[in-house]
């Protein structure tokens, strides 16, 4: 640890705010082109993501969104084959802060249409504010062991300062899954407490106050918080509850993708599936069973869309579902993204994107690495999979038959609907 004596500076000379005290990231020597971080047989910033594009063309001004999404592909830019497999203890390329920041900046301007933008910075001086505050309140934990200065820093965290984990019920409520918001209440989902919790340790590193390796365990459960231990001594046990940059920043996205996706209420667990099935794109013989209340919900979904009701009190928000899907994109983590997004493009009437991302879909799902990664996961899922694919198939055919009719144009609904800046109550 470091001696008392240099500590005790520290506290005397409290650092300056964001624009000094924040070091800026480390030259990071493992830079490379986004899309070779990935397996994917696709560049992600050479690819026409649609949603700004066509919001603008609806009279809403994306500036705002644009510029967040901006400052998203900035940071994760930097990610190169080595950065993605970083534990976020040891992350030096990429602000994850600021990531999750930009994140909920987007979509703050998608649903609110603010003249003003969300403000980072003031939340990334939030986020340092709460690392500082630590220091002066816990001084003698930086003499004591390992074990028990992290146990000073979570009991700092989840009872001094209150954060605590949203419940079961609540745990895809959507001011639990943004970074500003769960800095003003406190509460959050385990993805953003691991995220609060790295980036007190990279500040506490940054000020020499750290001189040991911090691993930190990520709950797979859905009531545990997240808990540090040295590196040291960690065990193979915890393999798996150990979070990368890539796993973090993905874990984030889907999570928002899964709370905001248009068609919730199915008894598939695969979204694609769910949106396939509301476009009568699964074989009704193969479902799990359809009950009265979910065909009645999907139909329901289905009429919002044509409708141009973009969201609804808990059956999702089509805006933040395709900002997550596109962000997925850029990330290039699975070539599903592609996938998934495609389906929602087929619900917004924008068949020809669709199909153009449903080709590439399959495209890097041929590659071997894709192809290997995918039978890893289908050996635990392949009746879910077989599903998935017949999906694929059906909407491919139903795609190409629809941009082969003579006189094809797109279904009037889609500008009003997508023009729709009422909210549905």
């Amino acid at each position: 640890m470091t001696s008392s004596s240099s500590l005790y500076a520290v506290f005397l000379s409290s650092p300056p705010k964001f624009s000094n005290h924040r070091s800026p990231s480390p030259p990071c020597h493992h830079r490379v082109v986004c899309g070779t971080g990935s397996h994917l047989q696709y560049t992600a910033s050479e690819l026409n993501l649609v949603l700004h594009d066509v919001l603008d063309s609806s009279g809403i001004d994306t500036t705002h969104a644009r510029a967040a999404r901006e400052g998203f592909y900035l940071q994760i830019k930097k990610l190169s084959n080595i950065e993605r497999e970083t534990s976020i203890c040891i992350n030096r390329c990429v602000d994850l802060g600021k990531t999750a920041l930009h994140i909920a900046a987007e979509d703050d301007s998608l649903i609110s249409h603010s003249s003003v933008p969300l403000p980072v910075d003031a939340f990334i001086d939030r986020l340092d504010d709460l690392s500082m505050g630590y220091c002066p309140n816990y001084r003698s934990s930086f003499r004591s062991s390992p074990e028990s200065f992290l146990e000073s820093i979570e009991r700092y965290l989840f009872a001094k300062k209150g954060f605590r984990r949203t419940s079961v019920r609540d745990h895809l409520e959507p001011r639990a899954l943004y970074l500003h918001s769960v800095l003003t209440h406190r509460s959050g989902s385990a993805v953003m407490l691991s995220l609060i919790y790295s980036e007190i340790l990279k500040m506490l590193r940054l000020w020499s106050l750290v001189d040991f390796d911090v691993e930190i365990s990520f709950p797979l459960d859905f009531h545990s918080l997240p808990k540090a231990y040295q590196k040291q001594k960690s065990k193979e046990s915890d393999q798996p509850h150990i979070m990368t940059v890539q796993t973090l920043l993905a874990e984030i996205l889907r999570t928002l993708k899964n709370a905001f996706w248009p068609f919730q209420h199915d008894n598939f667990k695969s979204l694609f599936l769910r949106a396939a099935h509301a476009a009568n794109c699964v074989d009704k013989l193969n479902s799990f069973g359809d009950s009265a209340l979910q065909l009645a919900t999907a139909k329901a979904a289905q009429h919002r869309l044509d409708r141009g009701v973009w969201t609804s009190v808990k059956f999702g928000d089509m805006r933040r579902a395709l900002a997550a899907c596109e962000r997925l994109i850029l990330l290039e983590t699975d070539a599903k993204e592609l996938r998934d997004y495609s389906i929602l493009l087929y619900h917004c009437g924008f068949y020809e994107q669709s199909l153009q991302y449903l080709k590439l879909y399959q495209e890097s799902k041929s590659s071997p690495l894709q192809e290997q990664e995918s039978s890893k996961q289908e050996q635990s899922s392949n009746s879910v999979s077989r599903l998935e694919d017949g999906a694929v198939e059906k909407l491919m055919v139903r795609l190409n038959l629809i941009l082969t009719e003579e006189g094809w144009s797109r279904p009037s609904y889609v500008r009003n609907y997508l023009g729709n800046n009422s909210e549905p109550w």
